[in-house]
């Protein structure tokens, strides 16, 4: 019993990190430090500062800007007294909760086509990549204001009427634009395709001809190799292409967000734009943590039955611990009584 207590410390003992260990760390923080030096410099303070703007009312003067503190008064007023913001952001919020899936699915579709063995793939996903290089800013505000980024076959009314059939208004208008706006939408699929690309190629194919051997049908491959294999790169996109819809310049509320900044009034301003970003800011990280829940991996059912069978070793260990020491208790106990029976 002794002999396995010894053991059992030598094996809990914590192992320093060797040299190499310690490389590795090393390579690693120096490969992150422009990240981190990045967000110090450039994020953390911005973000401090334009909280700061959110509980003012700033007022710009020959003097320099003249900072009124209001409190929560800049949040209560967009939320009370400007109802054209909340609107906006309950058609934002249903917009993208729709948008994001489709695009999602036919930047899937399109890798797994474009994952084939075919002739000049390396053309075709030129071609779906090209709209995110050319297609951006102005060109894109351009290219809607001409029609471009519609389907004008489509009756757009007629889908909306068919629609509205069936689902009540707040969510027949997010659909019906969607339609509108197809072109616009796929266009922002490029770099989930790509992306669905590098994690297809490093499915190893092994698994799928085990598959096919034991007569699963390429339906059956996959759900059950090729879905659960890129799950992460599912939310990957979503949370990518959440980040790239909030941040488009043809987002409405980027638009009232730079009119409240520029606005001449003396309850809009600096202040009351920056509580309109950080209101706008906490609903995508709501919109992110739906996507994060639906789609983020959950544990392996292996790894489940590893760590159960660790806690019951680690019971096991502690009852042996406890008989071991209540016996030593006991044979102490009976030498006691032998050395008085002998006197």
């Amino acid at each position: 019993m002794s002999k396995m207590s010894k053991e059992e410390k030598k094996n809990r003992k914590k192992v320093k990190p060797g040299r190499l260990a310690k490389r590795d760390a090393l390579v690693g923080i120096a490969f992150i430090s422009p990240w981190i030096v990045g967000v110090l410099a450039f994020l953390a303070y911005p973000l401090a500062q334009s909280f700061w703007y959110a509980l003012n009312n700033i007022r710009p003067t020959p003097l320099g800007m003249k900072f009124t503190y209001v409190g929560y008064g800049n949040f209560t007023e967009l939320l009370m007294a400007t109802p054209e913001f909340p609107t906006t952001l309950i058609e934002y919020v249903v917009s993208t909760i729709i948008s994001v899936p489709i695009i999602v699915v036919f930047a899937l579709i399109i890798a797994i086509m474009l994952n084939q063995d075919v002739k000049g793939k390396g053309f075709f996903r030129l071609i779906f990549f090209l709209p995110v290089i050319i297609v951006s800013g102005p060109i894109l505000g351009m290219l809607n204001g001409d029609g471009a980024g519609s389907i004008t076959a489509i009756d757009i009314q007629a889908i909306t009427d068919a629609i509205k059939e069936v689902l009540p208004s707040a969510f027949a208008e997010p659909i019906s634009e969607l339609f509108e706006n197809m072109i616009t939408i796929l266009w922002y699929s490029g770099v989930q395709i790509l992306i669905f690309l590098s994690s297809l190629q490093k499915i190893d194919r092994a698994m799928y001809e085990a598959a096919k051997i034991d007569g699963g049908s390429g339906w059956e491959c996959f759900w059950k190799i090729t879905l659960p294999t890129i799950k992460p790169m599912i939310l990957l996109n979503c949370v990518y292409t959440i980040i790239f819809i909030s941040n488009n310049d043809q987002n409405s509320i980027i638009e009232l967000i730079k009119v409240s900044m520029f606005s001449g009034t003396q309850e809009k301003g600096y202040g009351f734009a920056s509580a309109m970003a950080w209101l706008y800011s906490v609903v995508v990280l709501l919109i992110v943590a739906l996507f994060a829940v639906l789609f983020l991996a959950k544990k392996d059912v292996y790894a489940k039955q590893v760590k159960k069978a660790k806690k019951a070793r680690k019971k096991e260990l502690r009852e042996i611990k406890r008989v071991g020491r209540r016996s030593a208790r006991h044979a102490k106990k009976r030498e006691r009584e032998n050395r008085k029976a002998g006197k």
